[in-house]
């Protein structure tokens, strides 16, 4: 094996440790004292093939929009309605986030970030990994926004800007998922906390992603 293949192995190894803390432990409760422990290495060798945490953080939501691409691949359709294959997509998303709340975390710790601050923090081509990874997602509901509007049933005149709009809406539904508790009222002034209805959530969210789509002057 060469110096590179061992390389490629080592780093694929630090992704598959992290990614292992991420989802027993959380993204906040993921330190990278624990992340080498169990690759059974020093905090240094992660740093010579990940710049900074947040590299590492944006390696390893690039793996969970591979799996989501391949989620969203599964269902498309190009048989139904743009309304109907827009909801599968949106569905696909939804349960795949509710199913991996580390990929929310992963993601919101990015989103933390202002994208002139990101660059400072990721060297350019892991950044360029994860814009790719980002846009390979993001492509599946570019060429249903577009099929819908050739079609008359969508109002959308920048679909990849509308894209960017809903993954990120989307994050902010599953959120509330994870946080499990929705806050209502027993009377005038009188907060309470409600167990969430999940299913109901799911449903609103996907209603909320074609009420985008469709409504006029959407983008305007």
């Amino acid at each position: 094996m060469g110096v590179e293949d061992r390389r490629a192995q080592r780093s694929r190894e630090i992704l598959d440790a992290t990614r292992e803390l991420f989802e027993h432990r959380g993204v906040r409760e993921a330190q990278i004292d624990d992340i080498a422990k169990a690759v059974g290495i020093n905090r240094a060798i992660i740093y010579r093939h990940f710049s900074t945490k947040e590299e590492l953080f944006a390696m390893t939501l690039v793996d969970y929009l591979k799996e989501i691409d391949q989620a969203f691949c599964s269902v498309r359709n190009n048989s139904l309605t743009p309304i109907a294959e827009l909801r599968h997509i949106a569905h696909a998303f939804f349960t795949y986030g509710m199913a991996h709340p580390a990929f929310v975390d992963c993601a919101q710790s990015l989103l933390r970030f202002r994208g002139t601050e990101l660059v400072d923090e990721i060297r350019a081509e892991p950044l360029m990994k994860l814009g790719a990874a980002m846009n390979l997602c993001m492509d599946h509901m570019v060429e249903v926004f577009e099929r819908g509007t050739a079609m008359g049933e969508f109002s959308v005149t920048d679909p990849r800007l509308l894209a960017n709009v809903i993954y990120t809406q989307g994050l902010g539904f599953l959120n509330l998922v994870h946080f499990q508790k929705s806050v209502s009222e027993v009377a005038e002034g009188s907060p309470v906390m409600l167990d969430l209805p999940v299913d109901r959530v799911l449903a609103l969210a996907i209603d909320a992603v074609v009420a985008v789509v469709t409504m006029p002057y959407s983008e305007s």
